[in-house]
């Protein structure tokens, strides 16, 4: 692919991990009832009311953790010529949650990373801190991953992964789940298409089972196949149902990042077009807001800016103070080395 068009998916990638994060924003972390109740589905970026749990009386088109995380990771990568030091990892997101504490927010760090990062300032090594993080955390920020490292390099690709998620998420279901993610984002912006990226995600899930501490649960890559096939013959009427009540849509990886696999695959198949899948996402109930931002990034790697409403973009743009390019230049060039 030509430098414009890997320019273009990999802008597309990041503003559609952000399009993604604000769409689920007013509705994560509600059941698909309440979500119901409040909004019927989700076709537009809408405020979050007082009684939003997470993200209280927050404008429509804000970004959450997704996003600020993945800005966190972009620049680190930046700064560092590509090389992630766990430590340095540790301390950026021990000084974003101050930020974010002053600022009265309740967009905090989850679970396996605030675990991490406590046993960091307890005098663990990095290395150790991430032993227990099963979560979608380390899936949700490793967008800017794919856009720097290059799958057509196997080795220093999953290398990169691990890199960015040996610190919170040191484990096999972290990494193969973070790896599935940056895979399909990588394969986009070097020219593939949706379905070939999809099956290059399942390929690196498998290669990320090969790192971290090994922890029980149902294999990513496995769960992704097994979604596609549950998920191939249900029209959208019954399928947030299905993925919802079956593949499940919580903060565990095997779930959130299988879901957002299952919705890739609808679109790849032309079931649903790339707006409509982000916007079933952020209807689902659960972790809305991952779901989608992940789901955005995959997608957007894969069919570029013109899979997202211009206006949408402009909206998050304006609302966050959100200017994503030269972010995407900087990572860019770190692919070119």
């Amino acid at each position: 692919m030509n430098p414009e068009g890997r320019a273009d998916r990999a802008l597309a990638a990041f503003y559609g991990l952000a399009l993604g994060d604000a769409l689920g924003m007013p509705t994560q972390s509600l059941n698909r009832e309440q979500i119901t109740a409040r909004f019927g589905s989700v076709t537009s970026l809408l405020d979050a009311g007082p009684d939003q749990p997470i993200a209280p009386n927050m404008v429509a088109g804000s970004i959450t953790d997704d996003t600020e995380q993945a800005v966190l990771v972009a620049e680190l990568l930046i700064e560092s010529g590509g090389h992630i030091i766990p430590s340095d990892l540790a301390q950026r997101l021990i000084d974003w949650e101050a930020v974010m504490h002053a600022k009265g927010s309740q967009d905090l760090l989850g679970p396996s990373t605030k675990r991490a990062i406590e046993m960091i300032l307890a005098g663990h090594s990095p290395e150790e801190a991430g032993r227990f993080g099963t979560t979608n955390g380390a899936a949700m920020r490793i967008t800017p991953v794919g856009i720097a490292a290059d799958i057509a390099h196997p080795q220093r690709f999953i290398k990169s992964v691990v890199q960015a998620c040996q610190v919170t998420h040191n484990t096999t279901l972290g990494i193969s789940s973070a790896a599935a993610v940056a895979g399909v984002v990588s394969a986009g912006i070097n020219g593939a298409t949706l379905t070939e990226a999809l099956t290059a995600g399942v390929m690196f899930a498998r290669m990320g089972e090969g790192y971290g501490h090994w922890v029980a649960g149902g294999q990513i890559a496995a769960r992704i196949q097994w979604a596609r096939t549950l998920c191939a013959d249900c029209d959208n009427t019954q399928l947030p149902a299905l993925l919802y009540e079956v593949v499940g849509t919580s903060v565990a990886s095997q779930e959130s990042v299988v879901a957002a696999f299952a919705l890739a695959h609808q679109v790849a198949s032309g079931r649903l077009s790339a707006i409509d899948a982000l916007c079933m996402a952020a209807s689902l109930g659960g972790d809305t807001d991952t779901i989608a931002a992940v789901l955005g990034a995959m997608l957007g790697a894969c069919q570029g800016l013109g899979a997202w409403p211009v206006d949408m973009i402009n909206q998050i743009k304006a609302v966050n103070q959100l200017e994503l390019a030269p972010l995407v230049e900087g990572l860019l060039a770190l692919r070119a080395t």
